[in-house]
């Protein structure tokens, strides 16, 4: 029987080069696709920190983020690979998950919120999806090798 205890060391390590893939994701989304998306609905409303604006401040900030998505991420994937062993499904399953629970809620919280819109959160939301499930994969090959 495969052991199914928790191995904080294993998980901060995994964590952590999961969350390589998740600042690079989440970086390229947000340059590409979000920060455009957000300067022309705030355009004239409101003056938006831009990437030639960012301080270390704002690096850490988004660093420490990338770090707790990719630390949900990972201990939701061992959740379901607890569940479902670790397969396909595992994957799906934790990186629909953390999606809809980080960036879903977020994107709803900003639309009710007024400071966006639903055709961006429809254009943002998939790739994030994306994003994550190759997250879950990363993690699925990485408590693969450590057995």
């Amino acid at each position: 029987m495969e052991n199914r205890k928790f191995n904080v060391k294993q998980f901060v390590i995994i964590t952590l080069i999961t969350s390589i893939w998740i600042h690079i994701g989440e970086t390229a989304r947000a340059v590409f696709v979000a920060f455009p998306l957000m300067e022309s609905f705030f355009e004239g409303k409101l003056q938006l920190v831009g990437m030639e604006q960012m301080k270390v401040s704002h690096a850490l900030v988004w660093g420490l983020w990338d770090t707790i998505l990719a630390a949900v991420l990972v201990f939701i994937f061992w959740l379901c690979s607890v569940v479902f062993k670790k397969n396909g499904k595992s994957v799906l399953i934790s990186g629909t998950v953390t999606s809809f629970a980080t960036i879903g809620i977020f994107w709803i919280a900003n639309v009710n919120a007024g400071l966006g819109e639903w055709s961006a959160a429809f254009k943002i939301f998939p790739l994030a999806w994306l994003e994550l499930v190759i997250g879950a994969w990363i993690a699925l090959k990485l408590y693969s090798r450590n057995k």
